[in-house]
């Protein structure tokens, strides 16, 4: 019970600490998200102007009912260019939003793992040949799925042996031949909907062990799926590091990065009115396996889709990746290894092949955890810029060509895709080059 109270006093303190540097930073109008090596004044390169703009844009769907509210943060040269809140953090409770807000991350939480995984490569505890069944071994027997056509114009589901095993870097890339259930017609996939991957209370190794049991979408290293890779990845952290992978990734990254606020569930109940809503109509029709409460904590820590975090959080990890693996003087990174990371993976010559639902559009290559511009979109969008979402609504971008990130933190599954393309092009009419 002594060690309890400690432990619990000792939290309550950092908490606090944290806190406070976060009321500090936001009444100076940043906030603590980290500093590059050679900082300039801010909002250089920036029109006022067109910033005036990008605020406008945000408060005009927030007027106009679109969106309950919104956090956005615009960094260049490693100080805040442009930090704002927008509407409410929840239309029922009319709490404004705030800088502190948190926000269901969903599919953002994949590059946070994708680090995680690279960090043991960095420390040569793993390597991206390794095949998976190296670490989870009832993947060494796992199935390809493949639809052949019988009588009647239907189709029967044969299995096929693998071509050659699951490695981590498919894993990264997303080319496991793992999939969703929530999206597409195919076979496989509707395997996956009427599964029972997601009964009960169950944590990362008993989620791996139930995936292995079904078929594959394809043949691994054939096609970019967008899929469970990145939660078998979390439970092969799991298995090298012997921590859960929360407690891996908070101790290891989460932590000396300072991002108090990113983790599986707000636990603190005294935290949770600082939770994000997305309008009542505007909820997932089909909750995301659970994860669209996360006051509930849960067995099951989805390193693909499962953590909650704040806009100043998550521009410390952003902040870290432009500065090449780096920040306040310590190394998370190698320089080459972000270098690899932002590099796309499933180019031309790997012969991987894009299906209907290839979601980094197809101006953009996949390097290990993020989608990579490979060509200009157009005369603003520059290549070499390296991003990801999530599905409630939050999105990121790092440009190393003017050395900025933009972190928009939302829950509004429905507008994502629009706000984030003609967000995306205002603050681009706004950056003067």
């Amino acid at each position: 019970m002594k060690r309890w109270r400690t432990e619990n006093i000792t939290r309550r303190r950092c908490i606090a600490a944290a806190l406070a540097l976060l009321f500090v930073a936001c009444a100076a109008g940043r906030p603590d998200t980290g500093k590059a090596e050679s900082p300039l004044p801010a909002p250089a390169g920036f029109s006022p102007a067109g910033l005036q703009h990008v605020g406008d844009y945000l408060r005009n769907e927030v007027a106009t009912g679109k969106i309950p509210g919104a956090v956005l943060l615009i960094q260049q040269h490693g100080h805040p260019v442009y930090f704002e809140s927008f509407g409410v953090r929840d239309v029922e409770s009319k709490r404004p939003m705030t800088a502190d807000s948190i926000f269901r991350l969903y599919s953002m939480s994949k590059p946070v793992t994708s680090v995680a995984a690279m960090m043991l490569v960095d420390a040569g505890k793993l390597r991206l040949d390794d095949p998976l069944a190296k670490y989870i071994p009832e993947f060494a027997d796992v199935k390809v799925g493949v639809e052949r056509p019988v009588e009647g114009g239907k189709a029967a589901l044969a299995l096929q042996p693998l071509d050659r095993p699951i490695t981590i870097e498919d894993l990264l890339r997303h080319t496991s031949g793992l999939t969703y259930g929530f999206y597409g017609d195919s076979a496989v996939q509707s395997i996956y909907a009427h599964s029972d991957l997601f009964d009960g209370d169950f944590d990362n190794a008993a989620f791996a062990a139930r995936l292995a049991k079904l078929p594959l979408a394809e043949q691994p290293g054939t096609r970019w799926i967008y899929g469970h890779s990145t939660d078998v990845l979390g439970r092969v952290i799991e298995v090298i590091s012997g921590q859960s992978l929360f407690a891996f990734e908070k101790q290891q990254l989460l932590d000396p990065l300072g991002m108090p606020d990113t983790a599986f569930a707000v636990a603190d109940p005294a935290q949770r009115p600082r939770i994000a809503e997305p309008l009542p109509a505007d909820r997932f029709t089909r909750p995301v396996a659970g994860l669209d409460d996360p006051t509930v904590p849960r067995r099951w820590q989805s390193g693909g889709a499962g953590m909650v975090g704040t806009a100043a959080d998550y521009a410390r990890f952003a902040q870290m990746l432009l500065n090449g693996g780096t920040l306040d003087g310590r190394r998370y990174l190698k320089p080459e290894t972000v270098t690899l990371m932002t590099s796309d993976h499933i180019g031309p010559a790997t012969e991987i092949t894009r299906g209907q639902f290839y979601f980094p559009s197809a101006d953009s290559g996949f390097g290990l955890g993020f989608a990579v511009r490979t060509r200009p979109e157009n005369a603003l969008l520059p290549a070499g810029e390296y991003r990801w979402d999530g599905a409630g609504g939050t999105f990121f971008f790092v440009d190393p060509r003017d050395d900025m990130f933009v972190i928009c933190m939302m829950q509004s599954p429905s507008q994502r895709g629009r706000i984030q393309t003609e967000l995306k092009t205002l603050v681009y009419q706004a950056l003067q080059r």
